[in-house]
């Protein structure tokens, strides 16, 4: 078993990951339609985990029976929460979308304190408020307003936001079950975004080397790694402050798109960064 501050530590490495995600999905220069693009990288995550299994000598078949709560939460987390997305995607402005969706971490925040055992500190809340104004001025700050004929978009994006809160807060119930189990739920995943892709999207295998290598960086790390990191974060580690912890992911990926030559610098950037940096140390002496 790791300690708390190990378990934190490594799951806060999933949103180092997750900021890398707009970098990565650049190189894929929008070549793949969404659901073929999740079902490749979610099946190189799967991929990933076998050569796990392989490597340890290790039965697949140990980790594939799991009680049916752990199975409807990872697959419910993993396929709901993109599908939620996509489809929001398609309904409502992109930026609109982003802000909606992006109020998962506050999610997480308040709901962390329902669990047995946890309560919620106002550091806690004070650091999460502070660090979700930076993210919405970092993206955008709901520039244009919200139309009421995208609601059905802006609804699909609350959604995602409390699909993937649901999934990550919840984990901690099921926490007897292995983070190798995850595997199948991306396996399962790929699954299900294969046949959407199937059904509605035409297939793309032409594409540049470069957008290839997008695909591949993406399934072995956004894709891949940060979800089994993310499940020990939300299993053993510091759920509230992870939660705080990741706004950084929005900022994380606007600085590399500056280094990447693929974003200019202004002041709501250095606002939204000192406001995000700000509540994680809020957040951080309460823990």
């Amino acid at each position: 078993m790791l300690t708390r501050h190990q378990a934190t530590l490594i799951g806060s490495l999933s949103i180092l990951l997750w900021g890398s995600l707009a970098l990565l999905t650049r190189l894929t220069a929008g070549v793949f339609p969404p659901f073929q693009l999740l079902a490749m990288t979610f099946a190189l995550a799967f991929g990933l985990m076998l050569a796990k299994w392989l490597r340890a000598a290790q039965s697949p078949i140990r980790f594939l029976r799991q009680p049916p709560l752990a199975w409807a939460l990872g697959v419910g987390g993993l396929f709901g929460y993109h599908f939620c997305y996509f489809l929001a995607m398609r309904l409502a402005p992109a930026v609109q979308v982003s802000l909606l969706a992006y109020l998962w971490p506050l999610l997480i925040l308040l709901f962390s304190a329902l669990l047995p055992g946890h309560r919620l500190s106002r550091w806690h809340l004070l650091g999460g408020l502070l660090a979700l104004g930076g993210c919405w001025l970092l993206l955008g700050g709901g520039q244009g307003g919200f139309a009421r004929q995208y609601l059905p978009g802006y609804l699909m994006a609350l959604l995602c936001a409390l699909i993937w809160s649901l999934y990550s807060v919840a984990s901690r119930l099921v926490a007897q079950v292995p983070t190798d189990a995850v595997g199948w739920f991306c396996a399962a995943t790929a699954v299900l975004a294969a046949l959407c892709h199937l059904y509605g999207e035409a297939t793309v295998w032409t594409a540049p080397w470069t957008a290839w290598l997008g695909v591949l960086a993406l399934g072995l790390g956004p894709v891949g790694i940060a979800f089994f990191t993310w499940d020990i974060g939300m299993k053993q580690g510091n759920l509230p402050l992870l939660g705080v912890l990741s706004y950084a992911a929005p900022l994380i990926s606007t600085l590399l798109l500056l280094g990447a030559g693929l974003a200019t610098p202004s002041w709501s950037l250095l606002l939204s960064c000192l406001a995000i940096i700000g509540g994680a140390a809020l957040a951080a002496r309460a823990g």
